[in-house]
């Protein structure tokens, strides 16, 4: 790709991505944008860490549209694995919830339980959860449920000394 008195500094597509010329002046706020930021550069060295990629000069368009597609994939991958809850960030796809530094490693059911609470706004019941996660019947008599919150309390509680991370009352369990 030539940069020509003509050409566009700034490409928007769909108000998803923005493609910045390396000549653009970077100091225009880009941490505040939160489009897809790709950045083309022929200066390898160039500082990306406000690009969520970088598209190397001279170019094609089969490449900027590889790019573009890659860098999509990806942002959106990253965003549906990461969940804030509270005041901590669960990633599914590494199994951790991280606090500051801190992490505790999850299993699928404990991620699969979190999830479930954190997209009711009411107490989920006992009977929810048990259908919802472990697909029993809602007339199933087990302590399931009871056995993986105490153990996922303990969890947070022991590393985090949060010992109100998940709470209950008569209608079900919460945040």
């Amino acid at each position: 790709m030539k940069k020509d008195n003509n050409s566009l500094e700034k490409l928007s597509i769909n108000n998803d991505i923005i493609l910045i010329h390396e000549d653009e002046d970077q100091s225009k706020n880009l941490s505040k944008i939160k489009t897809v930021k790709i950045l083309a550069t022929s200066n390898k060295k160039k500082d990306s860490k406000l690009f969520d990629n970088i598209i190397k000069l001279p170019t094609t368009l089969k490449e900027i549209n590889e790019t573009i597609e890659n860098t999509l994939a990806k942002v959106k991958f990253n965003q549906n694995s990461s969940i804030k809850l509270k005041e901590y960030l669960l990633n599914k796809n590494e199994k951790k919830l991280t606090k500051n530094d801190d992490f505790v490693i999850l299993t699928e059911k404990e991620i699969q339980l979190l999830e479930l609470l954190l997209n009711n706004n009411d107490p989920v019941s006992k009977n929810k959860i048990l259908s919802t996660v472990w697909n029993y019947s809602t007339d199933a008599d087990t302590h399931t449920v009871e056995t993986h919150i105490y153990r996922l309390r303990k969890k947070i509680n022991d590393k985090f000394f949060d010992s109100k991370f998940i709470l209950n009352n008569k209608q079900g369990y919460y945040f």
